[in-house]
């Protein structure tokens, strides 16, 4: 640091470097200190080339990336002078704003303040590191005050920073409330991933819906991990170790939030039915009848060098705890997909599958009450039509601006009702459910693209017992189960000679025509 340089007729090249803390709410904004900078600059005849601003970035880290940029262009000699508000906008303490300076005048570069004037003498430079232990001080202070702050709303079960989970908001007092209708797709959410169904299918629902995230962005595949992990939803306050049991309006049941976490967890460890070896298309729905485990995909070598496929039962491969032996992947794969084609593509089971889906449709829309809500919706509008008719007749009195405030605010809760009771109930026409069915009847039982929509469509389960195969669909009622005779000549065991084995991920288990949670569910 140095005093004022003498007005010299050789041009004089400087730029303004501005910080502002959303924390420091007494810090002069972004815009007031590039304005006393610029005049500043003016008067010393320099001309500003560019101005470089860090927005809501604490000035405890050098992780500032206009900052950086700034000291990156001082290298390349693009400018003379630097010209900052303070000297705490120069590092994150006195030491580090000694060390930025230090690298400057190395590169030609003089550092001036607009607020702190300082001769380039001995007592000038005392009077500055003297001012930079000031702002050390207050910085680290109003640090602890912040900390100490942020732990007393803690132990309050208040809100303590600015972003809160998808379905909440706050109140004045700053405590968490339910954000209407975000709950109910938080509910959603988590209750098609209890069904096991893939994170992209339900980001696309949510993004053709119109519903962004928290952040208000599109919804993702990895949108969901720490929504469905973030305990908060089960109403546990949160915070660098504080945690209150009801701290927080709750959202989810334990039960349907500790299946989740159940689901996660088997997502972790199966990684996708896609291998280099080929496709496992039962993945996360072929399961052992003897220990109810999952069976996933492995692969072998014969004596002869040639390579097949099974699937193995888990617990066998991982535990030991089970003797159920291996079976031939695309035997397996083949009988399902011929099984379904047999039985569910029937012109029976495709009417019985869509009065059943529309029955239930129907069912789910009485029991959200939806037709009551359309009811009340319609009343409140009539009545908001027949205020508007007396004020444009004159007819006026003190209560009326009120009366019609309580009855707008009514007519936007209803709406919300009905939108959030309408989101989990995919409303399809018979004729469609029909034609979309009968349209998987013309395919090639040979193409494996073919086999997964079967299964994806249909399938929820598949149980492999010695002697038969338990089939349970994706549709409800008593005709969503098929036992087929199993001939064992299907089984073919590796043993020891198996070279890799691979885990692959579960695949859906729930699909537009699911009309409801089956009781025998891979779960069970």
């Amino acid at each position: 640091m140095s005093s004022k340089p003498k007005k010299k007729s050789s041009l004089k090249i400087g730029v303004i470097y501005a910080r502002y803390s959303s924390h420091a709410q007494k810090d002069a904004s972004i815009e007031q200190q590039v304005k006393e900078a610029q005049e500043y600059a003016e008067s010393l005849g320099i001309i500003i080339k560019e101005i470089y601003a860090d927005r809501a970035v604490t000035g405890r880290t050098d992780q500032r990336p206009s900052f950086q940029r700034m000291m990156r262009d001082a290298e390349k000699g693009k400018f003379q002078y630097v010209i900052a508000w303070k000297s705490n906008r120069m590092g994150r303490n006195m030491l580090q704003a000694m060390v930025n300076e230090s690298k400057l005048q190395e590169l030609g570069v003089r550092v001036l303040y607009t607020e702190e004037d300082f001769d380039d003498t001995a007592a000038g430079r005392f009077a500055l590191r003297s001012m930079m232990n000031v702002n050390q001080f207050y910085s680290e202070n109003m640090a602890e005050d912040v900390r100490r702050g942020m732990r007393d709303n803690a132990e309050n079960c208040k809100v303590t920073n600015g972003h809160l989970p998808f379905g909440y908001k706050k109140d004045e007092d700053l405590h968490y409330i339910i954000d209407e209708p975000k709950d109910a797709i938080v509910r959603e959410i988590f209750s098609r991933v209890a069904c096991r169904e893939p994170f992209v299918d339900i980001a696309n629902d949510l993004n053709a819906r119109g519903i962004k995230t928290s952040r208000g962005r599109p919804w993702g595949k990895n949108s969901f991990h720490s929504l469905l992990r973030n305990e908060r939803y089960c109403g546990i306050y949160i915070y660098d170790g504080i945690r209150i049991e009801g701290g927080v309006p709750r959202i989810v049941s334990d039960e349907l939030f500790f299946k989740v976490q159940k689901v996660l967890k088997m997502k972790r460890e199966v990684q996708g039915r896609h291998q280099p070896n080929g496709d496992y298309l039962l993945t996360g729905k072929l399961f052992c009848g003897k220990c109810k485990g999952h069976m996933v995909g492995t692969s072998g070598t014969s004596k002869t060098g040639d390579k097949h496929f099974y699937y193995m039962c888990m617990k066998r491969q991982q535990e030991k705890t089970c003797n159920k032996r291996n079976i031939r992947r695309d035997v397996i794969e083949d009988a399902v997909a011929q099984a379904i084609k047999d039985y569910a593509l029937q012109d029976d089971i495709i009417e019985w599958i869509a009065d059943s889906t529309v029955a239930y449709n129907k069912r789910r829309e009485e029991q959200a009450q939806i037709s009551m809500l359309e009811g009340e919706l319609e009343e409140t509008k009539r009545s908001i039509h027949n205020i508007m008719t007396a004020i444009e007749q004159g007819i006026i009195t003190s209560t009326t601006k009120e009366r019609l405030m309580e009855l707008e605010e009514k007519q936007a809760q209803l709406n919300a009702q009905i939108a959030a009771a309408r989101a989990d109930i995919i409303i399809v026409s018979h004729e469609d459910i029909i034609a979309g069915l009968k349209m998987y009847r013309d395919g090639n039982l040979e193409s494996k693209k073919y086999q997964a929509a079967l299964f994806d469509t249909f399938l929820v389960a598949v149980y492999v017992y010695d002697n038969d195969l338990k089939i349970i669909f994706s549709f409800s009622g008593k005709n969503n189960t098929l036992t087929l005779p199993f001939d064992p000549s299907m089984i073919d065991d590796i043993e020891d000679t198996t070279d890799d084995f691979v885990r692959i991920d579960a695949g859906k288990a729930c699909h537009t025509f699911h009309c409801e949670i089956i009781k025998e569910s891979p779960a069970t």
